[in-house]
């Protein structure tokens, strides 16, 4: 184990890279569904399917760029090519917002669908290069936690700012245009920023260089697929992918059906990315302490507690539905860093064969953070069809039955809090970091002599 401090002049421009990825996963995570429901007038189950369908793709799609992104580093000792075309994204992310004032319903779902699957496709060739660099370099295993740790209060950051920027840049009951000024304007900040992570990626790859494998060297998809510890991983993490963005979904319905205000989304947004922000460098040295495996387990119980008090519903006043919310953001800062810091130790842990196949590891675990991203406001727009939800155009404010005001509550609270259950249950299948982590504090000694 090579036990190397990573300098900040490569962390912190290495982090800034997730501004960009925070905005694409944030904006059409929160707003992408009530877009086509209550601006575009797309049916629920419509609307779901046009979200779900395009990330489908992603399956397949990602764990073929993450054999590309190996073969590029086999060949160029780097992955830099693949994330330079990435960039080209903030185009996508801008069509999905200007969709053509004449189309509505199904015909503007198609839309949004298409620009949908052209930024999934040009995303994943930045985002799985860019993951799979903790795992290309010389570093130990509380230094992978040290590097997502900066990585992960950067993009827990700019998930909030993009939270709160994308509805007031928008404005009070936002039509097409309004939509289509934010998109310019966060894409702009997306290229920005994506371009600014490539530099930090060159200076880590200089600082900690790790073993470079040889064109040719077996490794692969299979080499993930194969490696049990990284499916119980990924299995839970799926399933903490599905409810967490099934819930950042449901916050602008929330807001609006359940506590009759729609601006209320912002403050919701706030108080789930802000403690998210605060406590990612705590929740870096509990891991140290305690261990990645029960730091996250004991964050996935806490979101479970949160999500039952949620449940209650406006009856239990604003003060405590915020605090919920809250501790949803605390256990959803865990459960980004732990287990990405995790995956390079299951690849550091599989040898020769796991280090050359890091971009392979990589796209499954993209690909199950996409199909994540597309089945949790799918499974939301389910129970809102479910219930009878009615959908709108921009300016139209329609009634919802009383089945349908059920289905925003219980759907933004108790399918969350069985989803996490069943994380939980999935994440004790994990069982190599009780292991690493007795091993590391020899290491710690030795990164604090040579560095």
């Amino acid at each position: 184990m090579t036990n190397v401090r990573l300098p900040l002049r490569a962390l912190l421009p290495f982090a800034a890279g997730s501004v960009g990825m925070g905005i694409w996963v944030t904006v059409p995570g929160i707003f992408l569904l009530y877009f086509l429901t209550d601006v575009l007038a797309v049916p629920p189950q419509t609307a779901g399917l046009a979200l779900l369908l395009p990330n489908v793709a992603d399956i397949v799609l990602h764990p073929w760029v993450g054999r590309i992104s190996d073969a590029n580093r086999a060949a160029t000792g780097h992955r830099r090519r693949l994330m330079v075309s990435g960039c080209v994204v903030m185009l996508a992310f801008v069509a999905m917002f200007a969709v053509p004032s004449d189309l509505h319903g199904t015909t503007a779902a198609i839309w949004v669908a298409a620009a949908l699957v052209a930024g999934n496709v040009l995303y994943s060739l930045y985002q799985v290069s860019y993951l799979a660099t903790p795992a290309d370099l010389g570093i130990g295993y509380h230094e992978r936690t040290r590097l997502m740790g900066y990585r992960n209060v950067v993009i827990t950051v700019s998930v909030l700012l993009a939270g709160v920027a994308a509805p007031l840049v928008a404005g009070d009951d936002p039509g097409v245009g309004d939509y289509t000024r934010m998109a310019l304007l966060l894409g702009a900040v997306m290229l920005a920023a994506m371009l600014v992570g490539i530099t930090g990626v060159a200076r880590l790859n200089r600082a900690a260089p790790g073993t470079r494998a040889e064109p040719g060297h077996r490794g692969g998809l299979l080499v993930a697929l194969r490696d049990r510890q990284f499916r119980a991983l990924t299995a839970s993490y799926l399933t903490v992918a599905i409810t967490m963005n099934l819930v950042l979904a449901a916050m602008p319905y929330f807001a609006e059906y359940e506590l009759g205000r729609a601006s209320l989304t912002t403050v919701l947004i706030a108080a789930f990315m802000a403690p998210a922000v605060l406590t990612t460098p705590l929740w870096v040295l509990v891991a140290r302490r305690f261990g990645k495996q029960r730091s996250l387990l004991v964050a996935q119980a806490a979101f479970v507690a949160g999500s039952l008090v949620l449940a209650l519903g406006a009856a239990a006043g604003l003060p405590l539905l915020i605090a919920a919310v809250a501790v949803l953001g605390v256990g959803f800062a865990a459960m980004q860093l732990m287990p990405l810091s995790m995956v390079p130790d299951v690849i550091a842990a599989a040898g020769p064969n796991g280090a050359a196949s890091a971009g392979s590891y990589t796209g499954v675990w993209t690909a199950a953070e996409a199909t994540g991203g597309a089945l949790g406001p799918y499974l939301y727009s389910a129970c809102l069809a479910a219930g009878g939800f009615v959908a709108s155009t921009a300016g139209e404010h329609t009634t919802q039955s009383p089945g349908a005001l059920a289905a925003v509550r219980y759907g933004f609270t108790l399918v969350p809090a069985v989803l996490m259950t069943i994380a939980i249950a999935l994440q004790r299948r994990y069982t190599l970091d009780e292991q690493a982590h007795t091993a590391a504090p020899s290491a710690v000694a030795q990164e604090k002599t040579v560095g």
